[in-house]
C-alpha cells in the first residue's frame, strides 16, 4: 500500500476535508436556494381582488409568505380584514372594500394599495362569479349574463387597466389574472362562465402584447375544478352541506385525468406565485394550465347532455 502525503498530511486526511468542504458549500447553496425561494416577492407590493376567501385567500397568505406586502381587496369586509388581522395587519398588510365591477371602486384601490405601499408590483385579478347552471341557451337570463361579464370581465380589464398606470411609469410589474379550463374547452359550465374565461384569455394575451413595450407581464392561470365557497355558491345556503361538497368532490375526482391527487387552492396560488415572481421573467401572455393534463384530453364535463 502506498502512502501519499501532502506536506506532512496523509491523503486521507486531506480527502476527507475537501468532503468536508465541498459538503459545506452545498448546505449553503441548499440555505441560499431555500432563502431565495422563500423570500421571492421579498418588497413586492401585490394587490389581490377576491382575497377574503377560497382561491384569493390563498395567494394572499402564500404572498405574505414570500415576502410580499398584500392589499386584499373584496366586498366581504368582515372576511377580508380576518385575513388582513391574521397576517400581522400592518406593516404589511391592508384590507380595502371594492366592488371590481365598477371603475371608481378600482382606481381608488389601486391608489390606496400605492398610498400605503409606495409602489405596486403584482396585480391579481382574482375575483369572480361561476353563474347559476343553465344548459339551455333559449332560457337564459341576460341579466345573469351581464352580471357575470360585469366582474369576470370588467373587472379584470379594470384591474389590468388601473395597474398598468402604476406600473408603466416603473416599467415593470406582473399581473395575473384567474382564468379556468373553460377558457380552452367549452361544456364546462354555463355559457356566460364559459364566455367570460374566454374573454379573459383573449385580454391576457393582448394586453401583454401592449404592455411588454413597458417591461410589464401579463399571465392567467387556469385550474380545474377546485372545492371553494363559489363552486357551491349556485346553491341555496341551506343546501351547501357536508354532503353537497363530497358530491362535488366525487363528481370532479372522477372526471379528472390527473388522478390519486385533489386540486387545492394551494395549488392554484402556487402557480400564480410563480408568474408573479422573477422566476417567471421571460414568461408573458402564457395561460398556465394547473387542470392535471384535463384540457389535454381534449374532453367536456357534457353539461348539456
Amino acid at each position: 500500500m502506498v502512502h501519499i502525503g501532502f506536506k506532512g498530511k496523509s491523503f486521507t486526511n486531506v480527502l476527507f476535508k475537501g468532503i468536508s468542504l465541498n459538503q459545506g458549500r452545498h448546505h449553503s447553496n441548499k440555505i441560499a436556494l431555500v432563502e431565495k425561494i422563500l423570500n421571492g416577492l421579498l418588497g413586492k407590493v401585490a394587490l389581490i381582488t377576491g382575497g377574503a376567501t377560497g382561491i384569493g385567500e390563498s395567494i394572499a397568505r402564500l404572498f405574505h409568505k414570500h415576502g410580499a406586502k398584500v392589499c386584499i381587496v373584496d366586498l366581504q369586509d368582515n372576511l377580508g380584514q380576518h385575513v388582513c388581522d391574521t397576517l400581522g395587519g400592518e406593516p404589511n398588510s391592508c384590507y380595502f372594500h371594492c366592488d371590481v365591477a365598477k371603475e371608481d371602486d378600482v382606481c381608488r384601490a389601486v391608489d390606496f394599495t400605492v398610498s400605503r405601499f409606495g409602489t405596486l408590483d403584482i396585480m391579481v385579478n382574482n375575483a369572480g362569479l361561476s353563474g347559476s347552471p343553465c344548459p339551455d341557451i333559449c332560457s337564459a337570463d341576460i341579466s345573469e349574463f351581464e352580471k357575470l361579464f360585469d366582474v369576470n370581465v370588467k373587472g379584470v380589464f379594470l384591474g389590468m387597466k388601473h395597474a398598468a398606470r402604476i406600473m408603466i411609469p416603473l416599467k415593470k410589474g406582473s399581473i395575473v389574472s384567474l382564468c379556468s379550463v373553460a377558457s380552452a374547452i367549452g361544456g364546462l359550465g354555463p355559457h356566460a362562465y364559459t364566455g367570460s374565461k374566454h374573454a379573459v384569455l383573449g385580454l391576457t394575451k393582448n394586453v401583454a402584447a401592449e404592455l411588454g413595450l413597458h417591461g410589464i407581464r401579463v399571465n392567467c392561470v387556469s385550474p380545474y375544478a377546485v372545492l371553494t365557497g363559489l363552486a357551491l355558491a349556485h346553491l341555496p345556503e341551506e343546501e351547501r352541506t357536508e354532503d353537497a361538497m363530497a358530491g362535488f368532490r366525487d363528481f370532479t375526482g372522477s372526471n379528472a385525468n390527473l388522478q390519486g391527487v385533489e386540486l387545492t387552492t394551494d395549488d392554484v396560488a402556487n402557480a400564480v406565485l410563480f408568474l408573479a415572481s422573477d422566476e417567471a421573467r421571460y414568461v408573458s401572455g402564457a395561460n398556465l394550465m394547473v387542470d392535471g393534463g384535463f384540457t389535454c384530453s381534449n374532453h367536456s364535463l357534457r353539461v348539456f347532455r
